[in-house]
């Protein structure tokens, strides 16, 4: 196995046995690092201090990932125009949240055999909602219910975090010239009290 001392300089290739007697006189661990490279590579150092940085790193890009979540919205056959108006606002909003959305039309009874009214509400969904949604998976018939997954456009995503920035950027300048304004009348009157 090839050896890398604590320093980070390389020690050679050598048996585990000697390398593992050059750590215990150094007081440190021998930590394999990259068992696949021929041969594999080990390094002498601190394991707990190794195992709790490398932990710390990926909590770190863990907090910085998106999660994603699946929200659902259910449609009946014979939804009503104001009902399905309502829900397709709700769709909107959870596309631009980021969240993928499963719209399912479900079926009772007899509806199941007119599975082409279903389709068609799936169909209008989409139709109505391409500016900000893409279909991921077209509608698919699963029993009594057809479902259908939309998710999010990417440069709708962009433009909404763009837009949320420049928000952000405005509000705080707003907030630093208001503080400004703030000291300079704190400062005008402690003039007024020394005259």
């Amino acid at each position: 196995m090839r050896v890398i001392d604590e320093d980070g300089a390389q020690l050679g290739i050598m048996p585990p046995s000697q390398a593992l007697m050059i750590a215990e006189e150094k007081g440190l661990d021998l930590v394999e690092i990259a068992s696949t490279a021929t041969p594999p590579v080990c390094k002498i150092m601190n394991s707990g201090k190794y195992f709790y940085q490398q932990a710390k790193r990926e909590s770190e890009a863990r907090k910085h990932q998106r999660h994603i979540q699946v929200k659902e919205v259910k449609f009946r056959v014979k939804i009503d125009e104001h009902d399905f108006q309502f829900k397709t606002r709700n769709v909107e909003r959870f596309l631009l949240e980021g969240n993928k959305v499963k719209s399912t039309v479900i079926f009772r009874g007899r509806e199941a055999v007119h599975s082409e009214i279903g389709r068609r509400i799936l169909h209008r969904l989409a139709g109505e909602l391409t500016e900000v949604a893409m279909v991921e998976s077209s509608p698919k018939q699963e029993g009594m219910t057809m479902v259908q997954i939309l998710s999010p456009r990417k440069e709708v995503l962009a433009a909404k975090e763009k837009e949320a920035a420049k928000e952000k950027a405005r509000k705080d300048s707003a907030a630093a010239r208001e503080k400004k304004a703030r000291e300079a009348q704190e400062e005008g009157a402690t003039d007024g009290e020394e005259s």
